[in-house]
């Protein structure tokens, strides 16, 4: 494709007439750059062009830190020559790069054009407004736009009888990693498949593709947004994600696709932990997934989801320390699960906090007790060597390593004779979630469910629910500790969370984070819709506000906690603040009168 034609299909040079065209094609310069160029400089000579990339790629960088990668299609230099200043980022080719460049006095002069100049205006105007944030979210690329925009051609398929060697021909021309498979269901074939299914094997060429094809194939819909399908590629531990739409597949993305989207992409951490070969490596784990944090925060994600990537990356880790230590102690004599509970099984934490975490096996058996004691040890220090605190309870694998069957008898007598000191601390076990291993844990599942019709015992975890009430004095003012400050975890999340814990109790609900048991409360007839609205909203602005806080003490190099000072609020989040601990408090008595928590003894 000539340089013109590809300047005339690139937006929104689309929207320039013939004449305008050409007056391009007159002044337009070709560079070719090679890799690790410094194109523009942040805070150097304001750009005298307008960039367009048609080959290869350019980092952003902000203060020497990478934000953000643009491939071909992609514009850069216009807000620093639209507002004469210098620019906000340093821009370096990634890789070798071919672009094109428009002078100034030929941008401006299409700049007449008022379809094209919408385009160059309404940026700005975004970029400035964003970039008055302490951190712009344009820096960090939208993960809420659907996926399928990263898809770049129509998926390529052979049949299921063709031989290995033609399928490795297809991706070989067609320079991709992956072919599907038709048959019903379809399957996939990729690179990594033909390295270790065909040549580990010494499986001859000849061999029919649906011999090492993966089937049924794991897909998302095209219109998931991009952070869906990073969590989705976590989560599934795969390397390429078919896109349906309208019933068919439609194209395929590959983790490169994503990683190369942003580079503080929760992908890249991902592939860190499966490369770990010992506790050592994680010693700047804390420090990386509070940078893929804040990231995911500054691309506008919901703090909630921010959660789930989280819990996903951290049940990565942990995994990973019980591979480790698998290899190291030999295979486990009998079937175990890995749990965690607390923030953690709730897939609600965010930043690093203490260790919620214990070990279920199978049975009692000759050695068993001690192989686990020495698992928990290794994944215990492993998970500290990373930056997980050991908590301060106690409540780690180190300690709480039991057979199922004593596991059931715990959680039974919680649920039948209930003692109100140790429901106190025995409130997060019910968060519990597996994060690895084969044991079947449906004998404890169990018990959970029939804890719906133990009333005494939701009465007494009502009364908890109640413990930490929200800091509001007379007049409903808000109270503030000595320093200042509002805790709004103790205040706030901490009762959210055991509200809604209750109430999942109560519908015998399977759900573990707070949002979906506010939702199972609302199937099932213990919670209405609008109280359900009201807590998850509440939920949602605290926790937003909790994170942002930490994120700016992380920055200082200080510990994060749960505080925040009312006073570094604007008036709207300070009214807000108010109503939320209203909500929650309206919520709490509501709670205490369903189960009269007043004539407990």
């Amino acid at each position: 494709m000539q340089p013109i034609d590809f300047i005339r299909n690139t937006p929104p040079f689309d929207r320039l007439t013939d004449e305008e065209i050409h007056h391009i094609a007159g002044a337009l310069k070709i560079v070719r750059y090679p890799a690790g160029v410094r194109i523009l400089q942040q805070q150097g000579e304001p750009s005298h062009y307008l960039y367009v990339i048609r080959e290869g790629a350019v980092r952003l960088e902000r203060d020497g830190r990478p934000v953000m990668v643009m491939e071909e299609g992609e514009l850069f230099g216009f807000p620093s020559m639209l507002g004469q200043r210098p620019p906000l980022f340093d821009v370096v080719t990634e890789e070798a790069s071919l672009i094109y460049q428009v002078p100034e006095s030929v941008f401006r002069q299409l700049l007449q054009n008022a379809g094209f100049a919408e385009f160059f205006l309404q940026g700005l105007g975004e970029r400035l407004r964003r970039t008055a944030v302490l951190e712009p979210r344009t820096a960090w690329g939208d993960i809420t736009v659907p996926v399928r925009h990263l898809v770049k051609r129509e998926p390529v398929f052979v049949g299921a009888d063709c031989s290995v060697a033609h399928a490795a021909k297809v991706m070989h021309e067609a320079n991709i990693s992956s072919v599907l498979v038709r048959g019903d269901p379809p399957g996939i074939v990729t690179t990594r498949d033909l390295r270790s299914r065909v040549l580990a094997q010494a499986r001859p060429p000849e061999t029919p593709v649906r011999e090492v094809m993966s089937s049924p194939l794991k897909t998302l819909p095209a219109d998931t947004p991009l952070y869906g399908a990073m969590l989705f590629l976590i989560q599934e531990n795969i390397h390429h994600l078919p896109l349906e739409a309208n019933g068919r597949i439609v194209g395929v993305v590959t983790d490169r696709d994503l990683l190369r989207h942003q580079i503080k992409n929760p992908l890249y951490l991902f592939e860190r932990i499966r490369r770990v070969r010992d506790a050592q490596a994680l010693r700047e784990y804390a420090a990386e997934i509070a940078g893929t944090v804040e990231a995911l925060f500054q691309g506008g994600l919901d703090v909630v989801r921010i959660g789930r990537v989280t819990a996903s990356l951290n049940d990565a880790l942990t995994k990973r320390l019980l591979s480790l230590a698998e290899q190291t102690l030999g295979p486990p004599p009998v079937p175990y699960a890995w749990i965690v509970f607390g923030s953690e099984g709730r897939m609600e934490q965010t930043l690093l906090t203490d260790q919620d975490n214990a070990l279920i096996y199978a049975e009692d058996v000759t050695g068993a007790r001690l192989y686990f004691r020495e698992l928990a040890q290794l994944v215990v220090e492993g998970l500290i060597q990373a930056g997980f605190p050991p908590c301060a309870g106690g409540y780690m694998a180190t300690t709480w390593c039991r057979p199922l069957a004593s596991w059931v008898e715990l959680f039974t007598a919680w649920t039948e004779t209930p003692d109100p000191e140790a429901l106190m601390e025995a409130g997060i076990f019910f968060d519990f979630r597996r994060v690895h291993g084969e044991l079947d844990l449906s004998p404890l599942e169990a018990v959970c469910r029939q804890a719906a019709s133990k009333r005494v015992f939701l009465a007494h975890m009502a009364r908890v629910a109640r413990t930490f009430q929200p800091p509001l004095g007379f007049f409903r003012r808000i109270r503030r500790d000595k320093e200042g400050k509002v805790d709004l975890k103790k205040g706030g999340i901490a009762p959210i969370v055991a509200v809604a814990r209750v109430y999942a109790l109560e519908v015998a609900s399977d759900a573990r984070a707070t949002p979906d048991r506010l939702e199972a409360a609302v199937a099932g007839g213990a919670l209405s819709r609008e109280g359900a609205d009201m807590l998850l909203e509440a939920f949602r602005f605290l926790m937003r506000l909790r994170l942002r806080e930490q994120l700016t003490a992380f920055h200082r190099g200080l510990p994060p906690d749960n505080a925040v000072d009312p006073d570094h609020l604007s008036a709207l989040e300070r009214r807000h603040l108010k109503e939320a601990f209203l909500a929650i408090r309206e919520i709490q008595e509501a709670l205490a009168l369903r189960y009269q928590t007043d004539m407990l003894g």
